[in-house]
């Protein structure tokens, strides 16, 4: 249940007592989560019978039942429940910029050589390569990686369906490699599929937080971090971070054989010219 919704969808048909103690635990829902009863009955100035006919009425089942629904509306973090006041007329922009050029700035720094060696390394060992990729941005980057590596001529192939996951984990082996995307590491699709995989001894590189559950799973670890503000409104800057991490690898992989890749680049520009025209500076099928 989201008990903050059922409270705000009802707040027309309550009584006078009930409507304090609702405006009451829609103001402080930390307040609502943590006091007692009676400071509860104190502080809307209403009984205890009243907080428990308005338990009720908000679809819980006695009030220990409301206060357990309080508690888990609480956990979500005080930024999305705390109101914020909107930014100057573009101001969200200067924010949205400078937090993608800190991001940036952060997963540069914290990126170590040697992790992307040893995801080279496993790429070129690799019979075959399966991306998975779940939800927003996670998803959209498996598709990206696809287009990165196979460009190189690498067997690669993306995934983002939590069930082709599955069946496609269950039967590699210690010739595949699975390289998974999440900018949390905690989709439970995605680790099941991932443990899989390691199960039937296929090789696991990720691209997620670190100390995620994600990061145990994985054979190497390209790390992300933490990228979140108390502005909820725009999208996540961490989404940079992960592309800035697959573009360093792509780069990685093309240097290993520079000629060779150059003339796959070659190919692929020649095969787009003839299909669409084009300055030199197009970029190749992007």
């Amino acid at each position: 249940m989201d008990i903050l919704y059922q409270i705000r969808a009802r707040q027309d048909s309550f009584s006078a007592g009930e409507g304090r103690i609702a405006r009451l635990m829609l103001d402080d829902v930390g307040f609502a989560a943590s006091a007692s009863l009676d400071e509860l009955a104190q502080r809307a100035e209403v009984s205890t019978a009243t907080l428990s006919r308005f338990a009720r009425s908000v679809g819980c089942r006695d009030l220990r039942d409301l206060r357990l629904q309080l508690a888990q509306a609480s956990g979500v973090g005080s930024r999305f429940l705390d109101p914020a006041g909107a930014p100057e007329s573009s101001g969200f922009y200067r924010q949205i910029l400078g937090d993608i050029e800190t991001t940036l700035h952060q997963h540069l720094a914290g990126f170590d050589e040697a992790r992307f060696t040893d995801a080279v390394r496993l790429l070129g060992k690799a019979r075959m390569i399966h991306v998975f990729g779940l939800g927003g941005w996670s998803a959209q980057c498996s598709d990206e990686l696809q287009v990165r590596l196979v460009r190189f001529g690498y067997p690669i192939v993306a995934c983002h369906d939590a069930v082709m996951m599955r069946v496609t984990a269950a039967v590699l082996d210690e010739e595949h490699l699975v390289l998974a995307c999440s900018l949390t590491g905690r989709t439970p699709e995605i680790l099941d599929a991932v443990a899989l995989a390691r199960n039937y001894g296929a090789k696991v590189i990720a691209i997620t937080r670190s100390a995620s559950p994600l990061a145990q799973l994985a054979d190497v670890l390209l790390p992300l971090q933490s990228a979140e503000t108390s502005f909820i409104y725009k999208p996540t800057a961490a989404r940079y971070g992960m592309l800035l991490a697959i573009d360093v690898l792509a780069t990685e992989v093309a240097l290993v054989l520079p000629e060779e890749n150059q003339e796959r680049l070659r190919r692929i520009k020649l095969a787009l010219d003839d299909y669409r025209g084009g300055d030199d500076h197009l970029p190749l099928g992007d």
